[in-house]
């Protein structure tokens, strides 16, 4: 989430997301018209590309150089790429390939896939855990989770009733979240077991369509946004064993009469008073747009970063420690000429409480780029870990070169 690219009619534009006042624009290219997929490998140089022109056709570059490393053509349209420091996936509609990202060698197809025609799935950023996640049926809610290292299927998870419409791994690969077609409940498995660990209600409004889903860094917060206007933050904890007891007032009081009554209540009754309602929420000034939402730490405070179809960026304050109503801080325009601008109500926007950022500065919510689990200079050799021999081929790919490979912009 430190890393924007934006695909336009014209070609693709990387950016930088560093600073929320100046939004630095890293790369432009308008060799290739009509860019539809546009996927950066972290901070490095490497980016795959997608356009409507030749919607069969990945094409691989090394945009600081400014060379094609490779571009492989596939049966049918490619609807999604995902890439980590191990592998590159390709999704079809009904079968997906998986590229060894060292020297973009084919290691595995999958064929005869459920059909699924916006390409969904996921890829684990965290190289040690490479798994993949897709839908395993079309007509209800199964989750395939296939192991992208020793290339064998981990396990189903019968996640949803009905058809899948989001999947998002955390940040070390050991949580998947899930939303369905009908868009009110979210759930947070355990990777690879597949146990429920956590389950969000996004609101009781049928058949919404939820277009991301996305964890923050440090997997305490889960974000969704929709074709709706709100934009729903969950907080990833256990409530009986976070929260203090509560003093003995009428609320309390009630609150634990309704806690003990969920008891003696039907399981889907009780399961839905027991979900757990958004700790932050954001009102989007448009709605029926997709949009893309991150969870990021800039200048050392935690924000939720929205980007619009239409071409622009939102940064948020968000407060970790109390949640609430997000505040919009800065707006910036994605299809100008790389100049910001400048939301006009900026000004009239009260201080942030210094209790605020102090209670940011005593939580490390993103670890440095050294600690950062599942990634290592060595390529993928973390904790004694066997990397078959294949994986150091040496081939077209160099992404050590320059020392680019493998450093995280945080």
């Amino acid at each position: 989430c430190s890393s924007l690219a934006i695909g336009t009619t014209t070609g693709y534009r990387l950016f930088s997301l560093s600073s929320v006042e100046q939004l630095d624009q890293v790369h432009e290219s308008n060799e290739i018209p009509d860019v539809y997929i546009v996927e950066r490998l972290f901070s490095s140089s490497l980016v795959v590309v997608v356009s409507h022109a030749k919607p069969q056709q990945m094409n691989v570059y090394h945009f600081k150089k400014g060379t094609e490393i490779c571009n492989y053509s596939y049966s049918s349209n490619i609807l999604s790429i995902r890439l980590n420091r191990q592998r590159l996936v390709v999704c079809l509609e009904e079968s997906i390939y998986i590229h060894n990202i060292k020297d973009m060698k084919l290691l595995k197809t999958i064929l005869d896939t459920p059909p699924n025609t916006t390409g969904l799935c996921a890829l684990s950023i965290n190289h040690a855990n490479s798994y993949l996640a897709y839908p395993g049926s079309a007509t209800s809610g199964e989750i395939a989770l296939y192991d992208g290292n020793t290339l064998k299927t981990a396990c189903t998870i019968p996640a949803h009733d009905g058809p899948l419409a989001a999947l998002t791994f955390n940040s070390t690969g050991s949580k998947l979240a899930s939303a369905s077609e009908k868009g009110t409940v979210i759930r947070v498995f355990s990777i690879p077991g597949g146990q429920k660990l956590y389950e969000f209600r996004r609101g009781m409004k049928r058949y919404v369509n939820i277009s991301s889903l996305v964890f923050s860094m440090d997997s305490q917060f889960l974000c969704a946004s929709s074709n709706t206007e709100t934009v729903h933050i969950f907080k990833l904890e256990h409530l009986t064993d976070s929260r203090p007891e509560e003093p003995p007032t009428w609320s309390g009081y009630m609150g634990k009469m309704f806690q003990a009554a969920t008891n003696y209540l039907p399981a889907q009754v009780s399961g839905m008073m027991s979900q757990d309602r958004a700790f932050a929420t954001v009102r989007l000034n448009i709605s029926g747009q997709r949009n893309i939402c991150a969870l990021s730490t800039i200048q050392k405070l935690p924000r939720l970063l929205v980007t619009t179809s239409d071409g622009h960026l939102y940064i948020y304050n968000l407060d970790p420690q109390d949640g609430g109503e997000c505040v919009l801080i800065k707006n910036h325009s994605l299809l100008g000429s790389g100049k910001m601008e400048e939301n006009k109500e900026n000004d009239l926007q009260p201080p942030v409480p210094q209790s605020y950022a102090a209670t940011v500065a005593r939580q490390s919510t993103v670890p440095s780029t050294s600690t950062m689990p599942g990634y290592s200079e060595d390529g993928g050799a973390l904790r004694g870990e066997v990397i078959p021999e294949h994986e150091f081929a040496t081939g077209p790919v160099c992404l050590d070169d320059e020392n680019e490979f493998p450093p995280v912009s945080i």
